[in-house]
């Protein structure tokens, strides 16, 4: 049994981040950067993949990659869901680089080391909303180039390089700059999503779709749970100290025996939804039989709790949680738009009681 308990250099990698993205990623910055044409901060992203080498944790070292795990990928993705960081970073260090993992080859290896070293950004072309083994369009292979229209795209517009499956049942690597990308309304202005339009763009075929398709959710899925978790840890953390600090009747509001215990509920989900999210964590950095079970659990567990948390937070902050100014909207619209990414609670629970082999009454 691995212990799931953080390691001393995952304390080391948070500690780090947390201090990067206090430096670069206010919440007043992401806010203005939703309300702006470009969503991405670019400089951000420069200083996780350049500067500290986060893009290529997935990666083998023999491929220009940090040879890491997905357990140090999970403490990422944590503190980048306490920052609503505006970055691709699930799309291309985790989804993309592991449907690249699933595919084998020269052409997909040269796209893995490209990719490892943050410069060019991946995105799979599947929507969002796709479960892993869920059903997902495909696009027409003709005479070397894509035809056809992909909606749902997640951060297609800050892509570079697009991992495309075809119809044929083969997944093809395309330049971003040879299809059209045009923004959809989002509600998660800081994970945009967008409609990709193949008008017979030059394609390189990487391998077989299928499995590596698989590959790229079952990860997204499993590690989104961390970013959820990140989500409703700030969410918490933020609402118990605005509760200590803001008075009523001239004593804290925290004071009040109907607060403590929504927050109290609220912290038993918050240490349930951290233990599920490392198990899925650990569980695929381990390769084990049952990591499928684990990234079900994870996925079911986490997505309601986040949307919980966020929706708490608006609500105990009171007049100032409603404001476009404070950042608990921008938690509610990432949680929301997570509930439903890479799969619905509900779908991973159906998924899992196949898995476990629990029939519905």
């Amino acid at each position: 049994m691995s212990d799931l308990l953080y390691s001393e250099e995952e304390e080391a990698l948070r500690a780090a981040l947390r201090d990067l993205l206090a430096d670069h990623c206010d919440a007043a910055g992401v806010i203005v950067r939703t309300e702006s044409e470009a969503p991405h901060d670019r400089e951000l992203w420069k200083a996780l993949s350049d500067g500290m080498g986060l893009a290529g944790l997935l990666v083998p070292e023999a491929q220009g990659g940090q040879g890491a795990t997905h357990r140090e990928v999970a403490v990422v993705l944590e503190e980048l869901g306490r920052a609503v960081a505006p970055v691709p970073y699930l799309t291309s260090a985790v989804v993309a680089t592991e449907a690249l993992l699933g595919c084998g080859g020269e052409e997909a290896a040269k796209l893995l080391s490209a990719l490892a070293s943050g410069r060019t950004v991946g995105v799979l072309t599947v929507a969002l909303s796709v479960a892993p083994g869920g059903a997902h369009k495909a696009v027409r292979y003709e005479d070397g180039g894509l035809h056809g229209e992909l909606t749902g795209i997640a951060d297609a517009s800050a892509a570079d390089v697009l991992l495309v499956p075809a119809t044929d049942g083969d997944l093809y690597a395309v330049d971003a700059d040879a299809v059209t990308v045009t923004p959809q309304v989002s509600l998660d202005l800081t994970r945009p999503l967008a409609t990709v339009a193949f008008d017979g763009a030059p394609a390189r075929r990487l391998g077989a779709a299928e499995p590596a398709v698989r590959r790229g959710l079952r990860a997204g899925a499993g590690l989104l749970a961390s970013e959820q978790l990140g989500l409703a840890d700030w969410s918490l953390t933020e609402t118990v100290r605005y509760l200590k600090d803001r008075k009523q009747f001239n004593r804290p509001v925290g004071g009040f025996q109907a607060l403590k215990h929504r927050l109290a509920q609220l912290w038993l989900e918050v240490v349930h939804t951290r233990a599920a999210a490392r198990n899925a964590a650990d569980a695929l950095a381990t390769g084990g039989e049952d990591a499928d079970v684990a990234v079900a659990l994870a996925a079911a567990y986490a997505a309601p709790v986040a949307v919980h948390a966020a929706e708490e937070a608006v609500q105990l902050h009171g007049g100032i949680g409603m404001t476009w100014e404070h950042p608990a909207h921008l938690y509610l619209k990432r949680a929301k738009a997570d509930s439903i990414a890479y799969g619905t609670a509900g779908a991973h629970r159906e998924a899992l009681a196949g898995l476990v082999d629990l029939q519905a009454p």
